[in-house]
């Protein structure tokens, strides 16, 4: 099928020709399914759209054409740039996004009278799916463009959407898939996620980005995380670029850098500041600034990370270590995001050490090497949610939906009895559960499984939805005025009136709470806190940490500054570096306590485990462990008694046995049931219109976690649990990697004093104490020394 000749002119008038990938996506319009992989810039988000606006110009009555986006804002861009050309060449096709922001209004007439082609999110699709009237609606559907996919796939948010893309083939046999992802490790992998039989159509990966670290007259500190020592030099990058991104890896550490970057701005510039808590209003109106070229520079954390398409961006610059080098990439490519255009970008390390991880991260980007980790199985919380959304449409077959679920990419391997554990769980909430009504949610009836109440239907749906961020309150000028964002609820509940932050680039004072709004008021103080915001603390991918070890192996570094290079060379004088494939531990003394520091590479939350199972080790060893601090590459303790042999505290089944009996009973193990908890159903989220606050929520968690413990041990969500903090918060498997590749190869150093690399640590935040006999000899010690100067000894 050929593009309209309306279409095809207005691309002539525009001075555009269909690039090769484009015109193979348009040839493989009848595939089943298809995998665009192309750099950011290439144009594959009309190459996934070519297709539908062919048919449609040939007419089609309804729903045409699904577009799912990660992101809200995206959807919102691809709406303004796909009108361009259709209405530029005057095609009758109607487009309208349906994303949270959508009014009830505009949401009941789209599923009354669905436009041509429909831009959403997972969880807006999900919601859709769940109305007995999906069938009417999807019947007709021909097409589904899936856009940043790896993006996707990297969540619960994915797994949610691979499982409605399974309800959609059902309810519209012949729909056509296409996924739309930037350059990844693994396409093969990508393709079976999407579906099976999936094609992949390659993209010209275009010319290499132009690349470097950022020259600074002031050396990056040792420890910390902002990248202030920049700040001249990066406004001088800002007076020579049309539009600077400046990305950081943290909202907070991205509004303390955007208040001492406009504190320094004598130039008044135009410079933004952009992140996922601020409020809606706020974030439209810097991206309707960035459309028009109205700003020269935004600060942006992962929320600009993703395809909204600005051309008059040149410049892309990398404050902190990426920790990860697909990230990399995919922000560099937000520089000029046009086809075979190199992409200019700088990296600014934050601290002396991230010096090393951007080198290590460039040589990688120029090596086209990217890091990935392998997906598991999805998710069973995930699956349970399915399932009671599906309930909602109305009664369904065990047997067909489990043959449907399957089809999910990462649902291939589902076993039915994990299937029919999450049936069972969702109907009765499971055995100890089984006797509370509360949980009485499905039922069988003549041969299928329904609502057990009709009325639960409306519950469940406010509760979709995989996100569980901690819970936010909503800040706002007055009772009534502008709303600025969001913070986490633990910061709120730390202020008293009159205290001072920082939100949106502004300083506001904290005036009171009022019904889950924070009131502030604009303050002219200079010194506030900082908010605590939600949002991913990446650690260093294993990739990355391997390169690292293999920089510190060249024994000389003569592209790394002078500065680094010299502290690097100073710590193989005293000491040695790390070397990949063995395990450096220093033990020394140092302001009168004991010191030992364990070099992992493992990333920030396998270190923090490390430092948690090593302490508890050491405290059954008698070495009275007193804290510990961790980072992605070491893991620092002290105490009073020497580490003088560190082998026997780092065996992997001691290690491991150590694990078990810590989770038992450990906070880490409630936060983690309660994120399992919310997605599968058994806590509410919102009930009635009204949310929950956060206390509210993890009062009733952990009243629920601690009675299943104790009566019900084997309950799905507790296997659940504890599979997911192993992944996640704890990090188990990067540990038990890492031990497996040294195989007992440990290089224990015990040195007289601190060494050039464990000092940064003890600069460290987050450090973490550990309660012990340590602590109490400490006391004891103390107590004795009172009494001796108040003379009762």
């Amino acid at each position: 099928m050929a593009l309209p000749p309306a279409l095809v002119q207005w691309f002539a008038a525009q001075g555009w020709q269909l690039h090769p990938h484009q015109q193979a996506m348009l040839a493989r319009r009848a595939a089943r399914s298809t995998l665009l992989i192309a750099p950011t810039g290439g144009g594959k988000t009309l190459a996934g759209f070519l297709p539908s606006l062919a048919e449609l110009a040939a007419g089609h009555a309804g729903l045409h054409t699904l577009y799912i986006s990660p992101l809200k804002a995206l959807a919102a861009n691809i709406r303004r740039n796909l009108r361009r050309p259709v209405e530029g060449a005057g095609l009758p096709i109607r487009i309208e996004d349906r994303t949270g922001d959508t009014s009830q209004t505009q949401r009941r007439r789209q599923r009354a009278d669905p436009p041509h082609i429909l831009l959403t999110t997972p969880e807006s699709l999900a919601l859709l799916l769940s109305y007995e009237d999906a069938p009417r609606i999807f019947n007709g559907l021909q097409r589904v463009v899936v856009d940043e996919l790896h993006a996707l796939a990297e969540s619960k948010r994915g797994d949610q959407l691979m499982l409605a893309l399974a309800r959609l083939q059902t309810l519209a046999p012949g729909l056509r898939r296409v996924g739309l992802s930037a350059t990844v490790e693994d396409p093969p992998a990508l393709a079976a996620y999407l579906g099976a039989g999936t094609e992949i159509v390659l993209a010209d990966t275009g010319p290499d980005p132009e690349i470097a670290m950022l020259d600074t007259a002031i050396p990056p500190p040792w420890a910390g995380g902002g990248g202030r020592h920049a700040i001249p030099e990066i406004l001088n990058q800002i007076t020579r670029h049309q539009t600077t991104l400046i990305f950081h890896n943290t909202r907070a550490q991205a509004e303390i850098f955007f208040h001492h970057l406009w504190l320094a701005n004598t130039g008044d510039l135009p410079i933004g500041i952009h992140h996922g808590s601020l409020s809606r209003e706020q974030r439209e109106r810097v991206e309707a600034a960035m459309v028009s070229g109205a700003l020269r520079a935004v600060v942006c954390t992962g929320s600009l990370d993703l395809g909204i398409d600005w051309g008059a961006v040149d410049l892309v610059i990398q404050v902190g270590a990426p920790k990860n080098i697909k990230r990399l990439v995919q922000r560099i490519g937000r520089a000029n995001h046009r086809y075979n255009a190199p992409s200019k970008a700088l990296l600014v390390p934050a601290n002396r050490f991230e010096v090393v991880e951007c080198q290590a991260a460039l040589e990688a980007a120029r090596d086209h090497a990217l890091d990935g980790e392998p997906r598991g199985p999805g998710p069973r919380d995930v699956l349970c949610q399915h399932i009671l959304a599906t309930a909602c449409a109305g009664p369904f077959d065990a047997d067909a939906l489990f043959a449907e679920v399957v089809t999910a990419g990462p649902y291939a391997t589902l076993t039915r009895a994990d299937f029919d554990d999450c049936l069972t769980f969702t109907a009765t909430g499971g055995y100890a559960l089984r006797a509370y009504d509360r949980w009485q949610r499905l039922m069988p009836k003549a041969g299928k499984w329904t609502l057990r109440d009709p009325r639960a239907a409306a519950v469940i749906r406010q509760n979709l939805g995989t996100i569980v961020d901690t819970e936010t309150l909503k800040v706002r000028l007055g009772r009534f005025g502008t709303a600025l964002g969001e913070v986490e609820e633990a910061f709120a509940a730390s202020l008293t009136p009159g205290d001072t932050f920082l939100i949106g680039g502004q300083i506001v004072r904290y005036d009171g709470l009022h019904e889950m709004t924070v009131e502030v008021s604009r303050s002219p103080g200079r010194d506030p806190k900082v908010a605590v915001f939600s949002g991913t603390k990446f650690a260093t991918s294993t990739v990355l940490a391997d390169r690292i070890l293999d920089i510190f192996a060249q024994g000389r570094w003569p592209d790394l500054p002078r500065h680094t290079a010299e502290w690097l060379a100073h710590q193989a004088e005293v000491s040695q570096l790390p070397q990949p494939g063995r395990l450096l531990v220093e033990s020394f003394p140092q302001d009168g306590r004991e010191h030992l520091c364990v070099y992992g590479f493992a990333g920030r939350n396998a270190q923090q485990t490390l430092g948690l199972l090593v302490t508890k080790r050491m405290e059954a060893a008698g070495l009275a462990p007193l804290g510990f601090v961790a980072t992605d590459y070491a893991t620092l303790i002290w105490g009073l008694e020497p580490v003088l042999d560190a082998d026997p505290l780092l065996q992997l089944q001691g290690l491991r046995d150590g694990l078990e009996g810590w989770l038992s009973g450990n906070a880490v193990m409630k936060r983690t049931f309660r994120n399992v908890a919310i997605i599968a159903g058994l806590i509410e989220r919102s009930h009635q219109g009204r949310r929950k606050s956060g206390r509210q929520a993890t009062f009733s968690s952990d009243i629920l976690y601690d009675t299943l413990a104790r009566h019900d041990p084997e309950h799905l969500l507790l296997r659940l649990t504890r599979d997911e903090a192993m992944r996640g918060l704890i990090d188990f498997s990067r540990l038990e990697g890492m031990l497996a590749r040294i195989e007992g190869r440990i290089d224990t150093r015990r040195l007289p004093r601190v060494t050039p690399l464990a000092a940064p640590l003890f600069l460290e935040p987050g450090k973490v104490p550990v309660e012990g006999k340590g602590r109490e000899w400490l006391a004891e010690d103390a107590a004795r020394a009172l009494l001796r100067a108040a003379g009762l000894d």
